[in-house]
Protein backbone atom coordinates (compact mmCIF):
# COMPACT_ATOMS: atom_id res chain seq x y z
CA UNK A 1 0.00 0.00 0.00
CA UNK A 2 1.04 3.57 -0.88
CA UNK A 3 2.13 5.53 2.13
CA UNK A 4 -0.55 8.38 3.21
CA UNK A 5 0.72 11.92 1.48
CA UNK A 6 0.27 14.74 3.99
CA UNK A 7 0.47 18.31 2.05
CA UNK A 8 1.89 21.51 4.15
CA UNK A 9 0.91 24.52 3.08
CA UNK A 10 0.90 28.36 3.47
CA UNK A 11 1.93 31.59 2.27
CA UNK A 12 5.50 32.41 2.38
CA UNK A 13 8.20 32.58 4.90
CA UNK A 14 5.70 30.66 7.92
CA UNK A 15 8.23 28.06 8.36
CA UNK A 16 6.97 25.43 5.93
CA UNK A 17 10.50 23.80 5.47
CA UNK A 18 11.18 24.27 8.95
CA UNK A 19 8.60 22.31 10.32
CA UNK A 20 9.02 19.63 7.27
CA UNK A 21 13.02 19.19 8.49
CA UNK A 22 11.72 18.76 12.42
CA UNK A 23 8.97 16.23 11.62
CA UNK A 24 11.50 14.12 8.99
CA UNK A 25 14.65 14.64 11.48
CA UNK A 26 16.74 16.03 8.42
CA UNK A 27 18.09 18.85 7.00
CA UNK A 28 16.64 17.92 3.22
CA UNK A 29 13.96 21.38 3.14
CA UNK A 30 16.02 24.24 2.18
CA UNK A 31 15.48 26.74 4.95
CA UNK A 32 16.14 30.61 4.53
CA UNK A 33 14.51 33.97 5.51
CA UNK A 34 14.65 35.07 1.87
CA UNK A 35 11.17 34.47 0.77
CA UNK A 36 9.85 32.22 -2.25
CA UNK A 37 13.02 29.73 -1.52
CA UNK A 38 10.87 26.66 -2.25
CA UNK A 39 9.57 26.73 -5.62
CA UNK A 40 8.61 22.88 -6.48
CA UNK A 41 6.81 20.70 -4.32
CA UNK A 42 9.27 18.05 -2.83
CA UNK A 43 8.74 14.61 -0.43
CA UNK A 44 10.19 13.76 2.81
CA UNK A 45 9.71 10.34 3.84
CA UNK A 46 8.33 10.31 7.90
CA UNK A 47 6.87 8.48 10.00
CA UNK A 48 5.62 8.59 13.99
CA UNK A 49 5.01 5.67 16.26
CA UNK A 50 4.55 3.40 13.94
CA UNK A 51 2.47 4.98 11.24
CA UNK A 52 5.00 6.10 8.12
CA UNK A 53 3.60 8.54 5.78
CA UNK A 54 5.35 10.95 3.12
CA UNK A 55 5.27 14.60 4.05
CA UNK A 56 5.27 17.07 0.71
CA UNK A 57 6.90 20.83 1.31
CA UNK A 58 5.49 23.25 -0.80
CA UNK A 59 5.71 26.62 -1.85
CA UNK A 60 4.53 29.83 -0.41
CA UNK A 61 0.90 30.27 -1.51
CA UNK A 62 0.40 34.13 -2.54
CA UNK A 63 -2.93 34.79 -3.97
CA UNK A 64 -2.78 38.26 -5.32
CA UNK A 65 0.71 38.30 -6.68
CA UNK A 66 1.80 39.18 -10.35
CA UNK A 67 5.36 37.77 -10.06
CA UNK A 68 6.12 35.78 -12.90
CA UNK A 69 6.71 32.31 -10.69
CA UNK A 70 4.30 32.49 -8.59
CA UNK A 71 1.64 31.24 -10.22
CA UNK A 72 3.62 27.95 -11.27
CA UNK A 73 4.70 27.59 -7.58
CA UNK A 74 1.05 27.81 -6.56
CA UNK A 75 0.02 25.69 -9.34
CA UNK A 76 2.73 23.16 -7.54
CA UNK A 77 1.19 23.63 -3.86
CA UNK A 78 -2.80 23.14 -5.33
CA UNK A 79 -1.56 20.24 -7.09
CA UNK A 80 0.37 18.39 -3.41
CA UNK A 81 -3.33 19.40 -1.95
CA UNK A 82 -5.04 17.28 -4.56
CA UNK A 83 -2.91 14.65 -4.33
CA UNK A 84 -2.94 14.94 -0.27
CA UNK A 85 -4.81 12.88 2.54
CA UNK A 86 -4.54 15.36 4.86
CA UNK A 87 -3.18 18.84 4.58
CA UNK A 88 -1.61 20.87 7.14
CA UNK A 89 -2.38 25.08 7.26
CA UNK A 90 0.91 26.49 8.78
CA UNK A 91 0.36 29.79 9.57
CA UNK A 92 2.82 32.77 11.35
CA UNK A 93 1.84 33.00 15.06
CA UNK A 94 3.65 36.08 15.20
CA UNK A 95 1.59 38.36 13.31
CA UNK A 96 -2.09 38.43 12.97
CA UNK A 97 -3.76 36.61 10.05
CA UNK A 98 -2.95 38.31 6.66
CA UNK A 99 -5.50 38.33 3.52
CA UNK A 100 -3.45 35.64 1.82
CA UNK A 101 -4.22 33.52 5.10
CA UNK A 102 -7.91 34.62 4.74
CA UNK A 103 -7.84 33.35 1.04
CA UNK A 104 -5.97 29.70 1.60
CA UNK A 105 -8.58 28.96 4.36
CA UNK A 106 -11.59 30.04 2.37
CA UNK A 107 -9.82 27.71 -0.64
CA UNK A 108 -9.42 24.56 2.00
CA UNK A 109 -12.69 25.25 3.72
CA UNK A 110 -13.63 23.22 0.26
CA UNK A 111 -11.57 20.74 0.18
CA UNK A 112 -13.13 16.95 0.83
CA UNK A 113 -9.35 16.12 2.98
CA UNK A 114 -8.98 17.02 6.48
CA UNK A 115 -6.93 20.06 7.39
CA UNK A 116 -4.83 20.55 10.78
CA UNK A 117 -4.37 24.72 11.40
CA UNK A 118 -1.02 25.19 12.71
CA UNK A 119 -0.04 28.35 13.95
CA UNK A 120 3.89 28.25 14.10
CA UNK A 121 6.83 30.42 15.47
CA UNK A 122 4.99 29.91 18.52
CA UNK A 123 8.40 29.62 20.20
CA UNK A 124 8.02 31.36 23.72
CA UNK A 125 5.33 28.84 25.54
CA UNK A 126 3.66 31.49 27.19
CA UNK A 127 2.68 33.24 23.64
CA UNK A 128 0.24 30.26 23.19
CA UNK A 129 -2.53 32.97 23.84
CA UNK A 130 -2.22 34.05 19.77
CA UNK A 131 -3.55 31.07 18.23
CA UNK A 132 -7.33 32.07 19.64
CA UNK A 133 -6.47 34.98 16.95
CA UNK A 134 -6.51 32.75 13.87
CA UNK A 135 -10.12 30.30 15.23
CA UNK A 136 -11.43 33.29 13.13
CA UNK A 137 -10.14 31.28 9.45
CA UNK A 138 -13.03 28.88 10.53
CA UNK A 139 -11.09 25.97 10.43
CA UNK A 140 -11.69 24.36 14.03
CA UNK A 141 -9.04 23.89 16.34
CA UNK A 142 -5.23 25.60 15.64
CA UNK A 143 -2.67 24.03 16.81
CA UNK A 144 0.24 25.99 18.54
CA UNK A 145 3.66 24.87 17.26
CA UNK A 146 6.94 25.77 17.48
CA UNK A 147 8.78 24.37 14.35
CA UNK A 148 12.37 25.67 15.52
CA UNK A 149 12.12 24.24 18.94
CA UNK A 150 9.79 21.15 18.64
CA UNK A 151 7.42 22.40 21.03
CA UNK A 152 3.68 21.61 20.18
CA UNK A 153 5.01 18.41 17.84
CA UNK A 154 3.85 15.77 19.67
CA UNK A 155 0.35 16.44 20.02
CA UNK A 156 0.07 17.59 16.14
CA UNK A 157 1.33 13.98 14.99
CA UNK A 158 -0.96 12.08 17.43
CA UNK A 159 -3.97 14.35 15.61
CA UNK A 160 -2.41 13.93 12.21
CA UNK A 161 -1.84 9.79 11.91
CA UNK A 162 -5.35 9.50 13.37
CA UNK A 163 -6.36 11.35 10.16
CA UNK A 164 -4.66 9.28 8.30
CA UNK A 165 -6.00 5.89 6.41
CA UNK A 166 -5.81 2.57 7.69
CA UNK A 167 -3.10 0.97 6.43
CA UNK A 168 -4.01 -2.42 4.99
CA UNK A 169 -3.07 -5.92 6.65
CA UNK A 170 -0.68 -6.14 3.08
CA UNK A 171 3.12 -5.37 4.03
CA UNK A 172 4.10 -1.47 2.89
CA UNK A 173 7.56 -2.60 -0.05
CA UNK A 174 9.43 -0.06 -0.97
CA UNK A 175 9.46 -0.32 -4.54
CA UNK A 176 13.31 -0.69 -5.50
CA UNK A 177 13.94 2.32 -8.08
CA UNK A 178 16.83 3.26 -10.06
CA UNK A 179 17.81 6.36 -9.01
CA UNK A 180 18.51 8.91 -11.51
CA UNK A 181 19.51 12.72 -11.33
CA UNK A 182 19.41 15.08 -13.90
CA UNK A 183 22.11 17.18 -13.71
CA UNK A 184 23.55 20.01 -15.87
CA UNK A 185 24.41 24.15 -16.21
CA UNK A 186 21.44 26.42 -15.19
CA UNK A 187 19.37 26.88 -17.96
CA UNK A 188 20.05 23.57 -19.85
CA UNK A 189 16.43 21.84 -19.76
CA UNK A 190 16.87 19.93 -16.85
CA UNK A 191 12.90 20.73 -15.89
CA UNK A 192 11.50 20.38 -19.19
CA UNK A 193 13.38 17.15 -19.57
CA UNK A 194 11.75 15.96 -16.01
CA UNK A 195 8.30 16.63 -17.07
CA UNK A 196 8.94 14.87 -20.44
CA UNK A 197 9.76 11.68 -19.10
CA UNK A 198 7.54 12.02 -16.42
CA UNK A 199 4.45 12.91 -18.51
CA UNK A 200 3.69 15.30 -15.76
CA UNK A 201 4.31 19.04 -14.77
CA UNK A 202 6.30 18.27 -11.45
CA UNK A 203 8.68 20.62 -11.99
CA UNK A 204 8.03 24.86 -12.88
CA UNK A 205 10.15 25.78 -16.18
CA UNK A 206 11.13 28.85 -16.23
CA UNK A 207 13.71 31.19 -18.73
CA UNK A 208 15.00 32.31 -15.37
CA UNK A 209 18.00 30.69 -14.79
CA UNK A 210 18.20 28.69 -11.09
CA UNK A 211 14.83 28.35 -10.69
CA UNK A 212 14.87 24.88 -9.39
CA UNK A 213 16.33 25.28 -6.25
CA UNK A 214 15.52 21.62 -4.10
CA UNK A 215 16.63 18.29 -5.47
CA UNK A 216 13.20 17.13 -6.69
CA UNK A 217 11.99 13.18 -6.17
CA UNK A 218 10.01 11.99 -9.02
CA UNK A 219 8.97 8.40 -8.69
CA UNK A 220 7.85 6.87 -12.36
CA UNK A 221 7.27 3.39 -13.36
CA UNK A 222 7.86 2.00 -17.17
CA UNK A 223 7.14 -1.45 -17.70
CA UNK A 224 7.78 -2.80 -14.41
CA UNK A 225 10.79 -1.21 -13.77
CA UNK A 226 10.57 2.14 -11.35
CA UNK A 227 13.09 4.86 -11.66
CA UNK A 228 13.03 7.88 -9.24
CA UNK A 229 13.79 10.72 -11.61
CA UNK A 230 15.95 13.44 -9.41
CA UNK A 231 15.25 17.41 -10.94
CA UNK A 232 18.18 19.18 -9.41
CA UNK A 233 19.50 22.96 -9.37
CA UNK A 234 21.77 24.37 -11.84
CA UNK A 235 25.42 23.39 -11.01
CA UNK A 236 27.06 26.64 -11.90
CA UNK A 237 30.95 27.69 -10.46
CA UNK A 238 31.85 27.97 -6.58
CA UNK A 239 32.51 31.71 -7.68
CA UNK A 240 30.11 32.51 -9.00
CA UNK A 241 27.39 31.11 -6.34
CA UNK A 242 26.75 34.72 -4.93
CA UNK A 243 23.38 33.31 -2.35
CA UNK A 244 23.31 31.27 0.09
CA UNK A 245 20.15 29.38 -0.79
CA UNK A 246 22.10 28.92 -4.16
CA UNK A 247 24.77 27.41 -2.14
CA UNK A 248 22.29 25.17 0.03
CA UNK A 249 21.18 24.37 -3.48
CA UNK A 250 24.47 23.20 -4.99
CA UNK A 251 24.78 20.87 -1.79
CA UNK A 252 21.30 19.13 -2.55
CA UNK A 253 22.33 18.45 -5.73
CA UNK A 254 26.20 17.18 -4.70
CA UNK A 255 23.63 14.83 -2.60
CA UNK A 256 21.55 13.50 -5.47
CA UNK A 257 24.92 12.74 -7.65
CA UNK A 258 26.08 10.70 -4.11
CA UNK A 259 23.03 8.51 -4.00
CA UNK A 260 22.18 8.23 -7.84
CA UNK A 261 23.20 4.75 -9.49
CA UNK A 262 22.64 7.16 -13.45
CA UNK A 263 23.34 10.69 -14.03
CA UNK A 264 22.27 12.37 -17.05
CA UNK A 265 24.25 15.01 -17.89
CA UNK A 266 22.05 17.46 -20.02
CA UNK A 267 24.55 19.77 -22.31
CA UNK A 268 22.75 22.90 -23.95
CA UNK A 269 23.96 21.81 -27.79
CA UNK A 270 22.59 25.56 -28.84
CA UNK A 271 25.54 27.23 -26.71
CA UNK A 272 27.89 24.49 -26.93
CA UNK A 273 30.54 22.52 -24.56
CA UNK A 274 31.56 24.42 -21.66
CA UNK A 275 34.11 24.28 -18.96
CA UNK A 276 31.49 23.85 -16.34
CA UNK A 277 29.99 21.25 -18.15
CA UNK A 278 33.26 19.55 -18.22
CA UNK A 279 33.20 19.94 -13.94
CA UNK A 280 30.00 18.50 -14.06
CA UNK A 281 30.94 15.44 -16.37
CA UNK A 282 34.19 14.99 -13.35
CA UNK A 283 31.86 15.52 -10.73
CA UNK A 284 29.67 12.59 -11.48
CA UNK A 285 32.84 10.44 -12.14
CA UNK A 286 34.18 10.96 -9.19
CA UNK A 287 31.68 10.20 -7.46
CA UNK A 288 31.11 6.98 -9.25
CA UNK A 289 27.57 7.11 -10.62
CA UNK A 290 27.03 5.92 -13.86
CA UNK A 291 26.75 8.47 -16.80
CA UNK A 292 24.66 9.66 -20.04
CA UNK A 293 25.18 12.42 -21.86
CA UNK A 294 22.43 14.02 -23.49
CA UNK A 295 22.92 16.90 -25.75
CA UNK A 296 19.75 18.86 -25.28
CA UNK A 297 18.26 21.42 -28.10
CA UNK A 298 20.04 20.21 -30.89
CA UNK A 299 17.07 20.74 -33.07
CA UNK A 300 18.05 24.51 -32.67
CA UNK A 301 21.44 23.46 -34.65
CA UNK A 302 20.52 23.12 -38.59
CA UNK A 303 24.04 23.28 -40.00
CA UNK A 304 25.21 19.85 -40.69
CA UNK A 305 29.05 21.22 -39.97
CA UNK A 306 28.19 23.15 -36.64
CA UNK A 307 27.03 20.15 -35.75
CA UNK A 308 30.25 17.65 -36.76
CA UNK A 309 32.04 20.11 -34.83
CA UNK A 310 30.02 20.13 -31.81
CA UNK A 311 30.51 16.13 -31.24
CA UNK A 312 34.05 16.61 -32.32
CA UNK A 313 34.66 19.05 -29.52
CA UNK A 314 32.62 17.01 -27.40
CA UNK A 315 34.25 13.79 -28.20
CA UNK A 316 37.64 15.98 -27.37
CA UNK A 317 36.95 17.47 -24.51
CA UNK A 318 35.18 14.38 -22.33
CA UNK A 319 37.67 12.14 -23.17
CA UNK A 320 37.80 11.07 -19.65
CA UNK A 321 34.16 10.08 -19.51
CA UNK A 322 34.22 8.51 -23.47
CA UNK A 323 31.99 5.91 -21.62
CA UNK A 324 29.31 7.56 -21.10
CA UNK A 325 26.86 7.12 -24.71
CA UNK A 326 25.35 9.87 -25.84
CA UNK A 327 22.13 10.86 -27.46
CA UNK A 328 20.88 13.52 -29.34
CA UNK A 329 17.61 15.22 -27.75
CA UNK A 330 14.87 17.77 -27.62
CA UNK A 331 13.26 17.71 -24.05
CA UNK A 332 11.14 20.03 -25.42
CA UNK A 333 9.75 18.84 -28.63
CA UNK A 334 10.26 15.08 -27.08
CA UNK A 335 12.93 14.19 -29.77
CA UNK A 336 14.47 10.70 -28.52
CA UNK A 337 13.57 11.13 -25.45
CA UNK A 338 11.81 7.42 -25.34
CA UNK A 339 15.43 6.43 -26.26
CA UNK A 340 16.87 7.38 -22.79
CA UNK A 341 14.76 4.82 -21.02
CA UNK A 342 16.82 1.89 -22.46
CA UNK A 343 20.20 3.49 -22.26
CA UNK A 344 19.66 4.24 -18.69
CA UNK A 345 18.50 0.48 -18.20
CA UNK A 346 21.74 -0.48 -19.85
CA UNK A 347 23.99 1.81 -18.37
CA UNK A 348 22.52 0.41 -14.97
CA UNK A 349 23.00 -3.01 -15.91
CA UNK A 350 26.75 -2.86 -16.53
CA UNK A 351 27.00 -0.25 -13.53
CA UNK A 352 25.34 -3.01 -11.04
CA UNK A 353 26.93 -6.03 -12.79
CA UNK A 354 28.99 -9.26 -11.47
CA UNK A 355 31.42 -10.94 -13.31
CA UNK A 356 32.65 -13.92 -12.80
CA UNK A 357 36.34 -14.64 -11.65
CA UNK A 358 36.38 -17.64 -14.35
CA UNK A 359 35.40 -15.05 -17.03
CA UNK A 360 38.06 -12.13 -15.78
CA UNK A 361 41.14 -14.72 -15.91
CA UNK A 362 40.16 -15.74 -19.08
CA UNK A 363 40.34 -12.00 -19.64
CA UNK A 364 43.58 -11.92 -18.05
CA UNK A 365 44.95 -15.06 -20.35
CA UNK A 366 43.98 -12.77 -23.51
CA UNK A 367 45.56 -9.69 -22.15
CA UNK A 368 48.68 -11.57 -21.94
CA UNK A 369 48.69 -12.45 -25.43
CA UNK A 370 49.54 -9.14 -26.04
CA UNK A 371 52.69 -8.80 -23.93
CA UNK A 372 52.46 -5.47 -22.84
CA UNK A 373 53.74 -4.56 -19.75
CA UNK A 374 55.46 -1.92 -17.57
CA UNK A 375 59.39 -2.38 -16.08
CA UNK A 376 62.23 -0.78 -13.96
CA UNK A 377 65.54 -2.22 -13.86
CA UNK A 378 65.33 -5.62 -13.17
CA UNK A 379 61.51 -5.47 -11.85
CA UNK A 380 58.90 -6.07 -14.29
CA UNK A 381 55.35 -6.33 -14.08
CA UNK A 382 53.58 -9.45 -13.99
CA UNK A 383 50.28 -10.20 -13.26
CA UNK A 384 48.90 -13.19 -11.16
CA UNK A 385 45.06 -12.96 -11.08
CA UNK A 386 42.46 -10.84 -10.88
CA UNK A 387 38.52 -10.80 -8.89
CA UNK A 388 35.82 -8.32 -8.87
CA UNK A 389 35.52 -7.16 -5.49
CA UNK A 390 32.75 -4.79 -5.65
CA UNK A 391 29.58 -3.27 -7.93
CA UNK A 392 27.79 -0.24 -8.04
CA UNK A 393 30.73 0.47 -10.18
CA UNK A 394 32.63 -2.54 -10.56
CA UNK A 395 35.91 -2.30 -9.09
CA UNK A 396 38.12 -5.14 -9.93
CA UNK A 397 41.32 -6.39 -8.07
CA UNK A 398 44.44 -7.02 -9.39
CA UNK A 399 47.39 -8.95 -7.50
CA UNK A 400 50.68 -8.66 -8.91
CA UNK A 401 54.49 -9.44 -7.98
CA UNK A 402 55.03 -5.58 -8.24
CA UNK A 403 52.05 -3.38 -8.20
CA UNK A 404 54.04 -0.21 -7.69
CA UNK A 405 55.02 -0.50 -11.49
CA UNK A 406 51.44 0.27 -12.30
CA UNK A 407 51.17 3.90 -13.42
CA UNK A 408 48.70 6.19 -15.12
CA UNK A 409 49.19 5.05 -18.71
CA UNK A 410 48.58 1.15 -18.00
CA UNK A 411 45.97 1.91 -15.58
CA UNK A 412 44.53 3.48 -18.77
CA UNK A 413 45.76 0.62 -21.03
CA UNK A 414 44.38 -2.08 -18.48
CA UNK A 415 41.07 -0.16 -18.11
CA UNK A 416 40.74 0.15 -22.64
CA UNK A 417 41.07 -3.62 -22.53
CA UNK A 418 38.48 -4.44 -19.47
CA UNK A 419 35.69 -2.28 -21.68
CA UNK A 420 36.61 -4.05 -25.14
CA UNK A 421 36.52 -7.46 -23.54
CA UNK A 422 33.38 -6.72 -21.53
CA UNK A 423 30.36 -4.73 -21.93
CA UNK A 424 31.37 -1.59 -20.10
CA UNK A 425 29.17 1.40 -21.63
CA UNK A 426 27.46 3.94 -19.09
CA UNK A 427 29.55 3.22 -16.14
CA UNK A 428 33.12 3.83 -14.75
CA UNK A 429 35.27 1.61 -13.57
CA UNK A 430 37.61 1.30 -10.19
CA UNK A 431 41.02 -0.87 -10.60
CA UNK A 432 43.12 -1.74 -7.76
CA UNK A 433 46.51 -3.50 -7.68
CA UNK A 434 47.79 -5.00 -4.98
CA UNK A 435 50.67 -7.72 -3.65
CA UNK A 436 50.18 -11.40 -4.40
CA UNK A 437 50.16 -13.12 -0.66
CA UNK A 438 53.09 -15.05 -0.27
CA UNK A 439 51.94 -18.85 0.27
CA UNK A 440 52.20 -20.18 3.67
CA UNK A 441 54.20 -23.27 4.73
Amino acid sequence: MPKPIVAVVGRPNVGKSTFVNRITSGNEAIVHAQRGVTRDRSYHQADWNGRCFMLVDTGGIEMESTDALIAPIRNQALAAMQEADALIFLVDGAVQPTADDLALAKLLKHSERPVLLVVNKLDNPAAVEAIWEYCSLGLGQPWPLSSLHGHGSGDLLDALVALLPDPDDGEDREVEAINVAIIGRPNTGKSTLVNRLSDSERSIVSDVAGTTRDAVDILVTRGGQAYRLVDTAGMRRKSQIDQSVEYYGFVRTLRAIDRASVALLLIDASLGLTDQDQRVAALAAERGCALVILLNKWDLITDPEQRQQLLAHLADRLIFVEYAPRVLISALTGRNVEQIWAIIDTAYAHYSAHYPTSKLNAFLTKLREFGHTVSKGRMQLRINYVTQTGSCPPQFSFFANHPQLVDDNYRRYLENRLREYFDLEGTPVRLRFRHKARKQD
